[in-house]
């Protein structure tokens, strides 16, 4: 009996293994609308699969050749190559079924229609406002490698490859102790981190003494040595006055020590109030994750060491650093509560005199987060009568132009307009406001609205009329270099085959500057903006600035009556 049940077993009709996510999408491909041309042939005869994560490199083009978005350092991009796990990560309909037919080594153009990129319905990943996600585009593969990995964190975060199998069958746990060499490289391959010789890393598993910070696996901190209280708890998450002693050490085979505070500062800690850009950001960020009495190694890259921030004279350019830190104590802002309304003024003033030197040094997130902080303190504030009622208002109107202020300086246009709006819904004749709506409407490239808003300017308060008028000069003087460089970058494109990849000049740098103020003129201007010559260097300052996006995106929200005057409106897209 036992042997015919198995029998019946084995010859049972198997259960159907539901369709995927993705297999259900697939079923949305059409003929013709994904196209493949092979531009360099790759190596070998094997090809990724469900479960391979696969590194390429990207650039989107539109049909005419121009860059919508690159990977590639040449094209904009940060030049390091997209990591997905096919089966498990987001993808475009596109690269989900072009990628698996790839070789190691290829480069391929692929040709999708828009149900096949980001125009799907309902497509798992989202794009810009500005990304032409309604048209065909050329998407330019280079499959760089895949390789069978293991997925470890249901977010993709970390993934495992196998390089040489181990020994046995049992792996680490709570609370075994681990020694292991470790070495780290970031996305484009480069070496920062080699513990291949001499004495492993030694650690308690599960006891979360390594930290990467960034989820990349640049900034590392290290416990050595456990503070007092409960994480996080008791760690100076908040702006407060720190008390440290710190090693400063080159990440070389001599780890060169460049500064010791128990030698280079008469053996006093170092104390500073963090939230004010006084130290490396990278130093500053594992701090505020320490315990009183906590010792860490911190391994630090370029950008969150000395290349934003004044390198010591013994810090070679270019280095990696570690930090040997020691959190002796810290104090926490003072509490606001049981102050008269006059006390909390006197410390808003304060704060916000902290972020206005910051938005001078160029510093602008950090100024931003000054100015927000007073704003949600100011939701526990009630003012007692009128003369107080409005004081109070007039300060939250200048910390909110203040926050618009820095996103405008940081490139971030749509939320420097959000911040005006809100001084604008209670006083939509506010002169600054309409003043600093108008300068992120212009960086944006949206002219008429900034016209609108300088007009404005001038109807509500005639003494702004100066200012207004400068405004508007420079707005037209950014619309003809616009309209110069359009010309200029889409001469020849549309002469081309239908399909056929035209060759992209190289845009004037000069030209393409289209931000808010300055960032190089932050310490020449108030971000409270209250002296009119200010208002006008920071119109000056408007058509001088580096550029935060890319030409295309730029473009294309506004940019009908552009390709109108150019007489693209009269090219058909295959």
């Amino acid at each position: 009996m036992a042997v015919e049940e198995d029998a019946e077993q084995e010859f049972a009709p198997q259960k159907k293994k539901s369709a995927s996510a993705d297999d259900k999408r697939r079923k949305k491909l059409a003929p013709g609308g994904l196209l493949k041309a092979v531009m360099r042939s790759g190596a070998g005869d094997s090809t990724p699969s469900d479960g391979d994560q696969v590194i390429f490199h990207c650039t989107i083009r539109t049909l005419d050749g121009v860059v919508v978005e690159s990977t590639r350092s040449e094209f904009g991009g940060n030049g390091t190559p997209l990591r997905h796990v096919l089966g498990k990560s987001k993808m475009i309909l596109g690269l989900l079924e072009g990628i698996p037919t790839m070789q190691k080594g290829e480069i391929a153009m692929f040709k999708m229609k828009p149900e096949l990129h980001y125009g799907e319905e309902d497509c798992p990943l989202s794009v810009s406002d500005s990304f032409p996600k309604d048209v065909e585009l050329h998407f330019e593969i280079e499959l760089i490698d895949f390789s069978k990995v293991k997925v470890i964190c249901e977010d993709l975060g970390v993934v495992k490859k196998v390089i040489d199998d181990g020994q046995g069958w049992e792996s680490p746990r709570e609370p075994y102790e681990v020694n292991a060499w470790i070495s780290a490289k970031v996305g484009d391959g480069k070496l920062i981190l080699s513990r291949t010789q001499g004495e492993p890393a030694f650690f308690t598993f599960g006891k979360s003494e390594v930290r990467d910070m960034l989820g990349d696996g640049r900034l590392i901190k290290r416990r050595i040595r456990d503070g007092r209280g409960e994480f996080p708890m008791d760690c100076p998450l908040h702006d407060s006055l720190l008390r440290v002693h710190y090693k400063g050490m080159l990440l070389s085979e001599e780890k060169l020590i460049f500064y010791d505070t128990k030698v280079d500062n008469d053996g006093q800690p170092l104390e500073f109030s963090s939230g004010e850009g006084l130290v490396p950001e990278g130093l500053e960020m594992c701090v505020r994750l320490m315990l009183p009495g906590e010792m860490a190694l911190v391994t630090s890259p370029l950008d969150y060491a000395y290349d934003k921030f004044p390198r010591p004279a013994n810090v070679p350019e270019g280095a990696h650093v570690q930090w040997e830190i020691e959190l002796l104590g810290f104090e926490m802002p003072k509490d606001w509560t049981g102050l008269n309304f006059r006390e909390i003024m006197d410390e808003v003033d304060k704060i916000k005199g902290t972020g206005n030197r910051l938005f001078k040094e160029g510093k602008f997130e950090l100024a931003k987060a000054k100015y927000e902080k007073v704003l949600r303190e100011f939701n526990h504030v009630n003012p007692q009568d009128n003369e107080e009622g409005k004081e109070f208002s007039n300060t939250r109107n200048q910390l909110h132009l203040n926050v618009a202020a820095c996103y405008l300086q940081m490139g971030e246009c749509r939320k420097s307009i959000e911040s005006s709006n809100k001084v604008l819904d209670t006083n939509p004749v506010h002169v600054k406001a309409l003043y600093r709506r108008g300068m992120a409407y212009m960086s944006a490239g949206e002219f008429e609205e900034a016209k609108n808003d300088f007009n404005k300017m001038m109807s509500a308060d005639k003494s702004a009329e100066s200012n207004a008028t400068t405004a508007l000069l420079k707005l037209k003087q950014r619309e003809q270099e616009v309209e110069k460089k359009a010309r200029k970058q889409f001469k020849g494109l549309f002469d081309k085959k239908p399909g056929e990849i035209a060759e992209v000049g190289t845009v004037d740098r000069d030209l393409d500057q289209v931000s808010g103020e300055n960032p190089e003129k932050g310490s020449e201007n108030d971000p409270d903006g209250d002296n009119e010559e200010q208002h006008r260097e920071a119109a000056a300052a408007a058509a001088a600035a580096p550029p935060r996006m890319s030409f295309f995106s730029l473009l294309w929200p506004t940019g009908k009556r552009l390709f109108r005057a150019l007489g693209v409106d009269r090219c058909s897209i295959l």
